[in-house]
């Protein structure tokens, strides 16, 4: 993936969708048991191609719904 997104801007998009404050998620915890379903993240897939992760496919963010995978994966640092 391409780094053009940063860990505080995957943090605040998610934390948008799930309508709480960013710094209450913590980075192991399953975001679709915090409510997190298959649209809204189909929403962050579509968000994050048109932010430079060209490449990203729902599966990637899908198999390990988690805030500190998906940090790495897009950006390559840690959460």
């Amino acid at each position: 993936m391409q780094q053009t997104l940063s860990p505080e801007r995957v943090r605040a998009d998610v934390a948008e969708l799930l309508d709480c404050d960013p710094a209450e998620i913590a980075p192991e915890e399953n975001l679709v048991d915090l409510g997190l379903d298959s649209v809204r993240i189909m929403t962050l897939v579509g968000r994050w191609r048109a932010a430079g992760a060209a490449a990203l496919e729902f599966p990637d963010l899908a198999e390990q719904p988690e805030l500190g995978h998906w940090i790495t994966l897009l950006t390559g640092d840690a959460a």
